[in-house]
């Protein structure tokens, strides 16, 4: 273990001692919020604390069959000591440094996806579908619920602009690394010669934000509209002013929904998303100050950064952020993301520990 690494979780050890004497207090006792403050510290410290004192007993262990090597009739069992001490380490090891990283308080929430078409026309609109459909299938094997809160659909099928969102454990943790722009190489159906056509989408990720959040925006700074839905719906919707559209006038921000069978309903489903944007915006706003800093591997998650190629005519997948590519695209767009989506976390914890490692 590196010797920072090892600084680190030693301050853990003895900050969960600190705990355990001010938790033990009277007066901490009698004060609730700072008592829960200071639970809620112990529970994350302790954890940490707990596998840092399991890697030093097997430390322990580990140089106990050592020095058992040179008795002959130990030293058999003293080899399988050692491996099995040695894999153990190495795997608490890892899962030390991952504890250590410094968390999203946004990764556990979850998301709405925007996808919108780009360059490329009708068969940019396609492949918004496509990307749709391969988010969705991914949904479905995590076991989360999707729902499309907006769409605006072109005349092939396809959609100019689609918003869906995605309920269930740690979506947004999952998906973040998605925003930025994604490019498609692929003969389109529109195409009757048989040319390779280049087209774009892009993907912004947002963190749906708690409800207090949604009561800091100022009412006052809303415009609310209304307008008849269009598209498939039902008699009742396509005869109502139904859809609804909200404009925060500070930041000119938009969002809309029309997909509900109520005003009521629309307006509260646009009001999450015109929060998430809000939300999105700020925080964008800090990363591009963390960006004038350093620039991270990962990006900036801005939609203009152009993040991924799908070259179907080689099967290709690339992402460029990572330098990753790989030759099963067509099981990527069926769904298959999970080996995706852990290299680009494995990407950014890795990112992050050198920091770690600098700071210390």
């Amino acid at each position: 273990m590196k010797p920072f690494l090892r600084q680190q979780l030693e301050r853990y050890v003895f900050r969960l001692a600190e705990l355990d004497f001010l938790l033990s207090r009277e007066d901490i006792m009698g004060d609730m919020k700072q008592f829960l403050l200071l639970s809620r510290e112990h529970t994350e410290v302790g954890q940490v604390a707990a596998r840092f004192t399991r890697y030093t007993q097997r430390e322990s262990d580990l140089a106990a069959a050592q020095a058992m090597q040179s008795d002959p009739e130990m030293a058999e069992m003293a080899e399988e000591e050692i491996a099995s001490a040695e894999a153990e380490l190495q795997k608490l090891e890892a899962e030390l440094q991952r504890m250590l990283l410094p968390k999203d308080p946004d990764d556990a929430r979850n998301a709405f996806m925007e996808i919108r078409a780009g360059t490329g026309g009708d068969e940019s609109a396609l492949f918004a579908a496509d990307l749709l459909r391969m988010y969705t299938r991914y949904a479905e094997r995590q076991g989360w619920k999707t729902e499309i809160m907006s769409e605006s659909q072109s005349e092939l099928g396809g959609y100019k602009e689609v918003v869906l969102r995605l309920e269930g454990d740690g979506v947004y943790g999952q998906l973040k690394f998605e925003s930025g722009g994604h490019r498609v190489q692929r003969v389109p159906a529109t195409e009757t010669q048989g040319r390779i056509h280049t087209s774009a989408c892009t993907v912004a990720v947002l963190a749906e934000p708690d409800e207090a959040v949604a009561i800091k925006i100022n009412p006052a700074d809303l415009r609310i509209d209304t307008y008849r839905a269009s598209g498939a719906g039902g008699q009742h919707i396509n005869k109502t002013d139904s859809a609804v559209r909200i404009t925060h006038i500070p930041t000119g921000i938009v969002a809309e929904c029309q997909d509900g069978r109520s005003q009521h309903s629309n307006k509260a489903q646009a009001l999450k998303v015109l929060t998430a944007r809000i939300h999105e915006k700020d925080r964008s706003e800090r990363a591009a100050k963390d960006a004038a800093e350093r620039k991270g591997l990962i990006g900036s998650g801005d939609r203009s950064d152009r993040i991924r190629t799908y070259n179907f005519p080689q099967g290709r997948w690339t992402d460029h952020r990572i330098n990753l590519t790989l030759y099963k695209l067509l099981f990527i767009m069926e769904g298959d993301l999970a080996e995706v989506l852990d290299a680009l976390r494995a990407a950014q914890e890795a990112e992050q520990l050198a920091e770690l490692e600098t700071v210390a």
